[in-house]
């Protein structure tokens, strides 16, 4: 059986960061990963960077650890620690600097590679768990609408501080919004599967001042001493809380359909169908239909309210899953010659 040699380097700057001598044909780019960062720092193999032929960054790397002999033949160059920074979910690996990344499930044989490969890196930065971001962004809204919807101090005014609304819509809409969040952080721990672990630290900020922001934001008015209530009263109250319930259940029954499509700890992708559940039968006309209710969710809060700000955030929020809907819509075409050409992205017959 052949053997591949695998030579890594900067996407940036073409310096050689590792060589990978007898590789396996059937390694994955996630094994190779691996492989990179138990090698970077611990061989000769990084003859560019670590070899005595290059002393000023062996003087360097000496100070972080304890060298050993080296094992490669004829040379007895000092082996290092091997380097933590480049973990694996830190890695982007390419086959064209400015490509896309490769997979983790590729298989190095099947790539349009000779035997010896040539992967280009890139550092995605420092990496935090989608599940630890999640929990973090839909923890934050529940706790900040609760601040207002009692009215801590320092938010209305002492005259108000932990006095209760005399509207039952203001009620409502507390056990609405915390039941949408609970509900995320439910199915975060217990319903959904990630096709990646992880994502850049960066993004929790991003996101959590999205989250967070609108949250004290549409909270404040809704909750404050001189809220109105909707023009039309109960009726308006009744009809937007039908629409809040069936989004909500449509919303969780996709994310079970979506869920069931896909076996645990596995990265297989399949064509989601409708079930015996009415709710996904929304598949038949839409490729994300778990956005389709969640905007509805929001557009029913926003009648309920009558709240500007929750008006803006169903707006800002239907952009952007209307974007992430477009991006699984073309992805699903590409990869599935049989998809059903029916279906729009978010919205039936429209969008």
């Amino acid at each position: 059986m052949k053997h591949y040699e695998v030579e890594i380097l900067d996407a940036k700057t073409r310096e050689k960061l590792c060589f990978l001598d007898k590789v396996e044909p059937h390694a994955t780019i996630a094994e190779i990963k691996n492989l990179f960062t138990k090698t970077r720092g611990r061989s000769c193999g990084v003859l560019g960077s670590l070899h005595p032929g290059n002393p000023e960054k062996l003087a360097q790397w000496l100070g972080s650890g304890p060298a050993e002999p080296c094992q490669a033949v004829g040379c007895n160059c000092p082996v290092l620690p091997a380097d933590p920074q480049w973990y694996p979910a830190r890695q982007s690996l390419r086959l064209d600097p400015k490509g896309k990344s490769l997979k983790d499930e590729d298989v190095l044989q099947k790539l349009p590679v000779g035997t010896t490969a040539t992967l280009y890196f890139r550092d995605l930065g420092a990496q935090i768990s989608w599940v630890t971001v999640f929990l973090t962004e839909y923890a934050g809204p529940l706790f900040i609408y609760l601040l207002f919807y009692f009215r801590v101090p320092f938010i209305y005014g002492h005259k108000y501080d932990f006095t209760s609304s005399r509207h039952t819509v203001v009620h409502l809409a507390c056990i609405c919004h915390s039941f949408h969040y609970i509900k995320r952080l439910l199915e975060t721990l217990f319903v959904h599967r990630f096709s990646h672990g992880t994502m850049p630290l960066r993004n929790i900020f991003k996101n959590c001042t999205y989250y967070w922001g609108f949250a004290a934001w549409m909270a404040y008015y809704i909750n404050h001493p001189l809220y109105t209530p909707p023009t039309y009263g109960a009726q308006q109250v009744k009809l937007a809380l039908a629409i809040f319930v069936i989004c909500q259940l449509g919303n969780f029954s996709i994310h079970m359909a979506l869920r069931d499509l896909r076996p645990a700890g596995s990265k297989t992708r399949k064509i989601p169908y409708p079930t015996k559940n009415p709710f996904t039968w929304l598949f038949l006309l839409v490729s994300c239909p778990n956005y389709t209710y969640e905007v509805g969710s929001w557009i029913g809060f926003a009648i309920m309210t009558q709240c500007l700000p929750v008006a803006l955030f169903s707006l800002v929020g239907f952009t952007q899953m209307t974007i992430w809907a477009k991006g699984k819509h073309r992805s699903y075409l590409k990869e599935f010659r049989d998809y059903p050409p029916l279906r729009m992205p978010i919205i039936p017959f429209l969008l």
